[in-house]
C-alpha cells in the first residue's frame, strides 16, 4: 500500500519507505509543476534520475516534458521460456561465449548496418527529425546490448523450465533525441519566461507546440526501435541454444513477452486523456504480463499487473539502486561480491572494481520490493538467474 505527502501542490503517493533526500525533492518537484495532473506516483525502486525520479509516473495533460521520459527513450524488457527443463554449466559458458560473439555490448556497434526498421512511410514522416540524422547510425546499433545495467540472462522458472531475459533500450538513437528535445524544451520555457526553476530539470513542451508533435513521433520511433532491439537480440540468443544443442535436443521457444519502462503515452485516467510518463516505471493494467528484474545474483518476476488506478495502473521497473555507481565502486567490497555470486553458483563477469557499480549490493532489496507493491501486480513466476551477460 502507498503512503501520501499532502505538503506540494498535488499529492505524493508512494510505495516506498526509504525514499532519500535526493528522490523526494525530485517528486517535490514533480508536485509543484504547473503541468502536474492529479498526484505524483512513486514505485517501490524509485531513486534519484535527471529531473524525475527513476521508478516515477507523473500525468500532464498540456505538456511534453523529456526529462520525465529519460535519455534512453523505449528502454525496456523481454522475456521467453525455452522448452528446457535443465541445463548444465558447460552449456550455459558455451551459449554465453556465443552471445558475447554476436551480441556487441557497452559502446560496441555492428561493424556492417543490420535490417531496415522503419518503412518506407515512416521514413517519408520523420523526414528532417534527428530520428532521420541519426538512422544509418542505428542500423549499427540494431541488435547491440548497451551498457549500465542492461542484461541478458539465463534462468530457473519456478515453473520448472529454462528461460531467457534481456534488459535493452535504444541505444546512442533515444539519448540523442531525448537531449535535444530537453535543450528545445528549455528555450521554449525561456522564451516565454515558463515558471520552471533551471535546477528543477523538467522543462517542457506544450502540447499544442510543433516541437511536442515531432517530439512523441520521434520518442515513438525509438520506442520502437529499442523493442526490434530486444526482438532481434532475443532471436540471437535463440540462434545460440539451438546451435549449442543442434543435434542433441530439440529446442522450441515460447511467445515473447515485451515492455518497455521509458516512454510517454495518452491514456484515460480519473476520467481524463492525459500523457502518462513512465520514467523506469512498468504499466500494469489489469491481466497484463509484465517482467520486474531483480540485481545480477537474486530473483526476477513475471507478474500480472492489477491495474491500481492510484499509481496510473503502473508498478516498479524492478529492484532500484540503493547506491550510486561511484559510491558503489567506493564502498563495495570486490572479493564479498564476487562471493555471494559465486556461491549460488551464477555465472557472472564480476571481475574487478569496475563492476562494482553493478554489484547486488547497489540495488534494493527485490524481495523487499515486491511486498512493496502487491497492491500493483501479483506475482506469475519467480526466476532465478543461471548465468548473466552484463552491457
Amino acid at each position: 500500500m502507498y503512503r501520501i505527502i499532502s505538503t506540494e501542490k498535488k499529492p505524493i503517493k508512494l510505495w516506498l519507505l526509504d525514499a532519500d533526500k535526493g528522490t523526494l525533492e525530485q517528486a517535490q518537484n514533480l508536485a509543484n509543476h504547473p503541468c502536474a495532473f492529479g498526484h505524483i506516483a512513486l514505485m517501490p525502486d524509485s531513486h534519484v534520475g535527471y529531473g524525475m525520479p527513476i521508478g516515477g509516473i507523473l500525468a500532464t495533460q498540456n505538456a511534453i516534458i523529456p526529462n520525465a521520459v529519460g535519455v534512453d527513450i523505449g528502454c525496456g524488457m523481454c522475456s521467453l521460456k525455452t522448452s528446457l527443463t535443465e541445463i548444465g554449466r558447460s552449456s550455459l559458458i558455451s551459449i554465453l561465449l556465443s552471445i558475447k560473439s554476436i551480441i556487441p555490448r557497452g559502446k560496441g556497434w555492428h561493424k556492417h548496418a543490420q535490417e531496415d526498421w522503419l518503412s518506407a512511410n515512416q521514413q517519408k514522416e520523420l523526414q528532417g527529425t534527428i530520428v532521420e540524422m541519426e538512422y544509418q547510425n542505428s542500423l549499427r546499433q540494431l541488435g547491440t546490448l548497451g551498457g549500465g545495467n542492461h542484461f541478458i540472462e539465463i534462468q530457473k522458472g519456478s515453473d520448472g523450465y529454462i528461460w531467457i531475459m534481456i534488459h535493452s533500450g535504444s541505444r546512442n538513437l533515444g539519448k540523442t533525441v531525448a537531449e535535444i528535445y530537453n535543450h528545445k524544451a528549455i528555450d521554449l520555457n525561456q522564451k516565454y519566461n515558463q515558471a520552471i526553476p533551471k535546477k528543477w530539470q523538467l522543462d517542457y513542451l506544450p502540447l499544442n507546440s510543433e516541437a511536442s508533435q515531432i517530439y512523441l513521433k520521434e520518442m515513438q520511433a525509438c520506442v520502437d526501435f529499442a523493442f526490434l532491439n530486444r526482438k532481434t537480440m532475443m532471436k540471437r540468443v535463440k540462434e545460440a541454444f539451438l546451435y549449442h544443442f543442434a543435434g542433441r535436443k530439440q529446442i522450441f521457444f515460447s511467445n515473447f513477452i515485451n515492455i518497455p519502462h521509458n516512454y510517454a503515452a495518452l491514456e484515460t485516467h480519473f476520467g481524463q486523456e492525459v500523457w502518462v510518463h513512465r520514467k523506469g516505471a512498468t504499466k500494469a493494467s489489469k491481466g497484463q504480463a509484465g517482467i520486474i528484474p531483480g540485481s545480477q545474483g537474486t530473483k526476477s518476476y513475471i507478474v500480472e499487473g492489477l491495474g491500481n488506478a492510484e499509481s496510473f495502473e503502473s508498478c516498479s521497473h524492478g529492484a532500484g539502486r540503493k547506491m550510486g555507481r561511484r559510491e558503489a565502486k567506493r564502498k563495495l567490497n570486490l572479493n564479498e561480491e564476487i562471493d555471494f555470486m559465486n556461491a549460488q553458483g551464477i555465472i557472472h563477469e564480476m571481475t574487478s572494481t569496475r563492476d562494482l557499480d553493478e554489484a547486488c549490493s547497489a540495488y534494493k532489496d527485490i524481495d523487499q520490493v515486491m511486498s512493496n507493491q502487491k497492491d500493483l501486480v501479483k506475482i506469475v513466476l519467480e526466476m532465478i538467474p543461471l548465468a548473466v551477460v552484463k552491457g
